[in-house]
């Protein structure tokens, strides 16, 4: 019959092994979501970079033209989208995003600047509402697999806020996929839109016709360019999201391995004390018959 200090070792032993499965299936599963949302970061690329090209040539034939998402004004309501996950066991992937966020809406708050939050994700609309501030909207189920419908329902969000001047600028913070090994937590200006400047007068294609007139293609395109970066980002904070996952996983599913190591140690020592103990007995046993 096994000592209660060995029966108590081997439960131990049993929970971690089962805890190291599942967390050695997550990180399985998230490594092969890694590989399909760096593929889409890489995909929506050129459509991002041909929209860029095309504003900035409308741009040079428009003279300069202004136009309302292109304008900087005074901030007086200053709008703050804040890009997590919806899950966690994830490392510091979300705690990252969420401390640069905290930090520019009390920089916000002590410029007496009004705020106007946005949260896409679980974990930074719990966080924020938590600590009392007020969540203008929340975007949940987003961030495993953005589509581009999501995309389009946050631009259109700040969008409408900003036509209406209820926000005079929108910053998001998201975090940035640099590798499968590094992602780094940004600050991501959304409104007004920075005009994307040509490198040189080569640069600028010729020869285009404009109907019915630059200001018009711009007024069509500077919102569809606010959804591919919102997209973009959205990609992006997928693929690290994953990333980090993996991490998070693989480290403590060496951590349970190196645990279990130390548990079966203490399981052998407490059945070789128990074994001992028992023979001890015997022998004692064994002495007193004989001197009997």
């Amino acid at each position: 019959m096994a000592s209660a200090e060995l029966r108590l070792i081997r439960r131990r032993i049993r929970s971690v092994q089962s805890t190291m499965k599942i967390t050695s299936a997550m990180e399985l599963i998230a490594a092969s979501r890694i590989v399909k949302a760096q593929a889409r970061v890489e995909a929506a690329q050129p459509y991002t970079d041909k929209l860029v090209e095309v504003i900035t040539n409308v741009g040079a034939a428009s003279g300069g033209a202004s136009h309302p998402l292109l304008d900087s004004r005074e901030r007086r309501t200053a709008g703050v989208l804040v890009v997590t996950s919806d899950r966690g066991l994830a490392g510091g992937y979300n705690s990252n995003v969420i401390r640069m966020a905290e930090r520019r809406l009390i920089e916000l708050k002590n410029q007496r600047a009004d705020l106007r939050l946005y949260c896409v994700g679980k974990k930074s609309n719990s966080y924020f509402r938590y600590r009392g501030y007020q969540v203008e909207r929340s975007f949940l189920g987003v961030t495993d697999t953005p589509g581009y419908g999501d995309a389009r329902a946050i631009a259109n969000t700040i969008l409408n806020d900003y036509a209406e001047e209820a926000v005079d600028s929108v910053d998001a913070y998201t975090t940035r996929y640099l590798s499968a090994l590094t992602q780094t937590a940004v600050e991501w200006p959304l409104l007004p839109i920075e005009p994307p400047a040509a490198e040189s007068e080569e640069g600028i294609a010729t020869g285009y016709t404009y109907e019915p007139n630059p200001e018009a293609i711009l007024n069509r395109l500077l919102p569809r360019y606010l959804e591919a970066s919102v997209f973009g980002m959205l990609l992006e904070a997928s693929a690290s999201e994953h990333a980090a996952r993996r991490r998070a996983m693989k480290a403590a599913t060496e951590a349970a391995d190196e645990l279990t190591k130390v548990l079966s140690r203490q399981a052998n020592q407490a059945r070789q004390a128990e074994i001992t103990t028992e023979i001890s007995e015997i022998v004692g046993g064994a002495e007193a018959l004989t001197a009997g």
